[in-house]
């Protein structure tokens, strides 16, 4: 009899033990060192200001080993879906001053107001904006420029006015200023 239920109770065990672990696995995160809420948005599909509202965090500040909810909990699961298929291509248009900005300046960090560290990510489409007009950690398509998140905000960027990132200083200058149309998703 000992022999049977050895077995038998293992096999539920481990069943049941790991079940648990991998749907905690698929809804939170860990952050690491040298993640920002930026990329840990950008890995999962979602968007800053989703992370922020699930964690219920008022700054941008994460730190290493912190557990952040990556995805809506299963009793909010049917509206998100809802959502998905009625407002994925939802958006509104509004026409800004666009200029370009590079971050290998004199006295730049590279890391934007978001966390995302243009420096490491160069092919990155980021761009600058007054979060007031574009929240930060909207994805937008940009005329001219293409699909792009508002990952930065700048002290001469009030209204709408955008900065479009590029890293070369020659890309930069060449895009000049423009007045363009801005896709905003919701």
């Amino acid at each position: 009899m000992k022999k049977i239920l050895l077995p038998i109770f293992t096999a539920f065990f481990l069943v049941f033990s790991f079940s648990g672990v991998s749907s905690a696995a698929t809804t939170t995160y860990k952050v690491k060192s040298g993640d920002s809420l930026w990329s840990i948005a950008n890995k999962h599909n979602i968007t800053v200001n989703q992370l922020k509202s699930w964690n219920n965090l008022k700054k941008d500040n994460i730190h290493p080993k912190q557990v952040l909810k990556v995805k809506k909990t299963s009793t909010s699961a049917k509206p998100k879906a809802k959502a998905k298929t009625s407002s994925s291509k939802k958006y509104k248009t509004i026409t800004v001053k666009a200029t370009a900005y590079t971050a290998n300046c004199k006295g730049c960090s590279g890391i934007t107001a978001s966390g995302l560290n243009l420096k490491k990510n160069p092919n990155a489409k980021a761009i600058s904006v007054d979060p007031k007009v574009i929240p930060l950690g909207t994805k937008v398509h940009v005329e001219g420029y293409g699909d792009a998140i508002a990952a930065d905000k700048g002290g001469a960027i009030k209204g709408n006015k955008i900065d479009v990132f590029y890293s070369s200083h020659t890309k930069a200058i060449n895009w000049g200023r423009k007045t363009v149309k801005v896709k905003v998703y919701n």
